[in-house]
């Protein structure tokens, strides 16, 4: 049993300047990450999900990587700006539990 309902997991992997697989740390992981976590906040879904950083999700090449579960759904190429759009997607309907 979990002890969330969703699970979101944010890569911020950092690799060094210039890697040809680039890193999403330097896509503005970090600030898509801390977006997501208030925005589930102001929603009142705190006890109903859980936002974190994660290491390598393999995807850094494709731009900032996102996964969700239990839907099991992947997103890439998440810009630094693209917390709403993955909160409306998967977590604003939780709103209506």
């Amino acid at each position: 049993m979990s002890l969330y309902e969703k699970h979101i997991f944010v890569c911020e992997n950092q690799r060094p300047e210039g890697d040809p697989r680039g890193c999403c740390f330097s896509k503005g992981a970090q600030g898509l990450t801390a977006e997501l976590k208030k925005l589930a906040a102001d929603a009142g879904l705190g006890k109903k999900v859980r936002i974190n950083k994660a290491g390598c999700l393999g995807q850094c090449a494709f731009g900032t990587a996102v996964v969700v579960y239990p839907d099991a759904v992947w997103h890439r190429n998440v810009p630094a700006d693209g917390a709403q759009a993955i909160f409306e997607q998967h977590l604003a309907p939780m709103g209506n539990k």
